[in-house]
């Protein structure tokens, strides 16, 4: 707030710059499942809904405030005016009617105040002091047309504006809040009692203009209410006729049986909803590969199985009383039974490859992993044994996972070697450190071009070699397994009569589990 400002008649000084008080202006089972959800079309519907809501009301909050605050302006600018104008003439001192200086500020009032014309929320009066720096009752002149309320007549609202130590402010009327701005008035050399000074008082009853504002509000408010209601309406249909393709998702994914996955949907279009059409035939499509490897796997798994089960009863349904053959009898059948033991260890160990507790990465240098990698396969078979390389520098992954896998790949290399032949193992880190490479080479028959891929899958064997092993085709699927889990690969690099070499590639940092 400032302090009023002082004309002195004929010399006019607008004193320092006044502000606005602060604090103006403001199926069957599946649908019984499905009716205790809400639909998707309502939620969209309802969020279409709540989000026009609240854009509207911001735009309804800030446009009330903006044309609040134009009002605010406005006014501020029409009191502005007019003090300035009143201070011109003071400023001046002469009387534009006669061109003579006006004899006392009684004169400068009347003169100037009575020539204006302001509207009815508008008030202009002007006050002269009886005795000088007192204000009373007396001494005021007024604009000619009536105002909505004659402040410069009532005593209560007049003391309040005149005895204001600030230039600006407003003040309570019956019709409303009265903003006004006042410049005090004094003749050359200062008020006397025989020349005293007085007030130049511009006021505006801002209720009539903010009256328009509130109504341009309400109108806008109810423009917008009828907006969200067309709105809601629209968004309703629109998310119907959108959700509709899903509901034949739904029915086709109730058709769907575990005997029957050749159900597709027919896609049409290029929306998001056909894009969901197409990820759920995919999903259909990797579903039914994994339900014919989960039969071709279960049907491998009694074939195999089944073959030493057959050789156990044979042997036994013909063992005589002979004790030599009844120790033979129970050696095949003590093989057959361990064989069929190792079966079914690989075949867990192949189902715990897909749980996320598969791997448990630590922190283990390659060098020592390495060298309890060359001292355990030392043991598997009468070979000469070379290590070829040794990695330095710290890893993160599963050591015994990568130790099994090494294990495995050296002990196909002895079952395809005979005594005496070179077996080769070790590691080595990429020069980025990002990578780690463990191998196993042999100088045995080698492996067929077709054959590399196929060697890696389940119950596989390779033809070179492979049948006087023995083996259910586990191991190098074993060995993928774990590669996988890793987040790593496995590749062979062999030709017919030039033994093999089996390479297996980690990252340095394993964190989690590929499942």
């Amino acid at each position: 707030m400032t302090t009023d400002r002082t004309a002195p008649l004929g010399a006019a000084d607008p004193g320092p710059a006044s502000s606005p008080q602060e604090g103006s202006g403001p199926a069957p089972e599946a649908d019984g499942r499905l009716r205790g959800r809400v639909p998707a079309r309502a939620r969209i519907t309802a969020w279409v809904v709540l989000l026009m809501t609240a854009t509207l009301a911001m735009v309804n909050i800030v446009t009330w405030q903006a044309l609040r605050t134009g009002v605010d302006e406005r006014i501020d600018r029409a009191l502005s005016q007019e003090i300035n104008e009143f201070l011109e003439v003071a400023r001046d001192g002469t009387d534009p009617t006669t061109g003579r200086r006006f004899p006392d500020v009684d004169a400068l009032l009347r003169a100037h105040v009575g020539g204006q014309h302001p509207d009815r929320h508008e008030i202009i009066f002007g006050h002269v002091d009886e005795t000088a720096g007192a204000a009373v009752s007396t001494g005021r002149v007024r604009q000619g047309q009536s105002p909505l309320f004659d402040a410069s007549a009532d005593g209560p609202v007049r003391e309040a504006i005149l005895g204001s130590p600030n230039a600006r402010g407003v003040t309570d009327t019956p019709e409303g809040p009265l903003r006004w701005e006042k410049v005090r008035v004094n003749p050359p050399g200062g008020a006397t009692e025989a020349n005293p000074g007085g007030w130049f008082v511009i006021g505006y009853f801002a209720d009539a203009d903010m009256a328009g504002t509130d109504r341009t509000a309400r109108t806008l408010v109810l423009v917008s209410l009828t907006g969200l209601i067309l709105a809601g309406a629209a968004a309703w249909w629109v998310a119907g006729q959108i959700l509709a393709p899903i509901r034949l998702v739904r029915q086709t994914a109730a058709q769907i049986t575990e005997e029957d996955l050749t159900r597709r949907i027919d896609v049409s279009g290029k929306d998001d909803v056909a894009a969901l059409a197409e990820q759920f035939n995919g999903m259909l499509d990797r579903l039914e590969e994994a339900f014919s490897i989960q039969r071709r796997f279960v049907d491998d798994a009694g074939h195999e199985l089944r073959t030493p089960i057959t050789i156990v009863r044979g042997h036994l349904e013909v063992m005589g009383d002979d004790p030599e053959e009844r120790r033979e009898v129970l050696r095949l059948v003590t093989d057959e039974l361990d064989r069929m033991a190792r079966i079914v260890e690989d075949l867990l160990l192949l189902a715990k490859a897909q749980r996320p507790d598969f791997l448990h990465p630590v922190s283990v240098p390659v060098e020592e992993l390495t060298s309890d990698i060359d001292a355990k396969v030392r043991t598997l078979g009468d070979r000469s044994w070379r290590l070829e390389g040794i990695g330095e520098g710290p890893v993160r992954l599963d050591p015994q996972r990568v130790t099994q896998a090494m294990v495995q790949l050296a002990s196909n290399a002895v079952r395809h070697t005979g005594p005496g032949d070179e077996i080769r193992v070790g590691s080595s880190v990429s020069e980025d450190g990002r990578t780690v490479e463990f191998w196993v080479g042999d100088t045995g028959p080698g492996i067929a071009f077709e054959e590399q891929e196929r060697i890696f899958d389940r119950f596989a064997r390779g033809s070179g070699g492979g049948g006087s092993r023995g083996g259910a085709g586990l191991g190098l699927a074993i060995v993928r397994a774990i590669t996988d889990a890793h987040h790593g690969t496995v590749e062979v690099r062999s030709s017919p009569g030039a033994g093999a070499r089996f390479t297996l590639t980690f990252p340095t940092d394993v964190r989690s589990p590929m499942h």
